[in-house]
């Protein structure tokens, strides 16, 4: 248990004892990003950010620092649908990688929109990062590199499973078999079959609560039921080196399922466009199907 989720860790190997020391390696990674990454833990890294005052910095980790960069990546490209601060500012956050320091602006910039801007002004006391739509999935890529590096590729790795990512399936199978279900409904019926190797899939759904909110109008989504992300590692890592900041596909697809309860059907069809392989489904009512092209 960790970021308020469940990570599970399935892979086959000849020897059952090393397997096993490689998924506490991988675990015990888990808990270090969270001691970074969590905004309830009181000396980590996003509460001294949430604390900044006007003019002020904070010196983070490195993991810290990508997982900012790659939270910035995911509301630049959704228009500010995903927006860790839910509007509360996250764009007069200054972040300088290279110096592994974040810093607060004085000034409020104006985020990216789809819709009519929103007028609502916030003070600068006012921020609050969380990082739980895209930290648990940064934490996933980050159990794949330590299991890798230690030769252990025969993997399925999920967080909630809500943030999933699929390296090489078992000796004689073509790959891991996932469903989509609707979220909260006892029957578990399946809506999708999905056959995954070397992807990464992300989900956002409803059944908590009001979790999940439009950063532009501070209103609860109640329209869709779900949303789910899915596409090959390579595509999704690509994306996000092509802003400077490691691979991380599993934490892009958790960003984007976020966004995409959010987001139009058209944005959500035109970013599908934009990157091929990339699929998309989202559920209010009936499930609606977005994908342009499939490697």
């Amino acid at each position: 248990m960790a970021m308020a989720a469940q990570f599970e860790i399935r892979c086959t190997h000849p020897d059952e004892h090393y397997a096993g020391q490689a998924a506490r390696a991988a675990f015990e990674a888990v808990d270090r990003l969270e001691q970074q990454l969590s905004r309830f833990v009181e000396n980590s890294d996003i509460s001294r950010v949430n604390h900044l005052s006007a003019g002020e910095e904070a010196k983070v980790g490195y993991e810290t620092m990508e997982c900012l960069r790659l939270a910035r990546l995911a509301w630049e490209q959704t228009g500010g649908a995903f927006d860790v601060s839910i509007g509360t500012g996250f764009e007069r956050l200054e972040l300088a990688p290279a110096e592994l320091v974040v810093r607060a602006r004085a000034q409020r910039v104006e985020a990216p929109t789809l819709g009519p801007s929103d007028s609502r002004t916030f003070g600068l006391s006012d921020l609050r990062l969380d990082l739980g739509a895209i930290g648990k999935g940064y934490a996933v890529d980050r159990i794949a590199d330590v299991l890798e590096d230690w030769d252990v590729d025969q993997v399925l790795i999920d967080a909630g499973y809500s943030s999933v990512l699929a390296l090489e399936p078992p000796s004689g199978r073509h790959a891991w078999p996932l469903t989509l279900s609707v979220p909260g409904d006892a029957s578990d019926e399946a809506l999708v079959r999905i056959a995954a190797r070397q992807h990464a899939l992300g989900a956002s759904g409803i059944v908590k609560g009001d979790h999940i909110r439009d950063p532009r109008t501070q209103t609860p989504v109640r329209a869709r039921q779900a949303a789910w992300v899915y596409a090959p590692r390579q595509v999704l890592g690509e994306i996000t080196r092509a802003s400077g900041v490691e691979a991380s596909p599993a934490a892009l697809a958790d960003a984007l399922s976020t966004a995409f309860m959010i987001m139009s059907g058209d944005d959500i069809d035109r970013y599908c466009h934009r990157h091929p392989g990339v699929e998309a489904w989202v559920f209010e009512g009936g499930l609606t199907h977005f994908v342009r092209q499939t490697l």
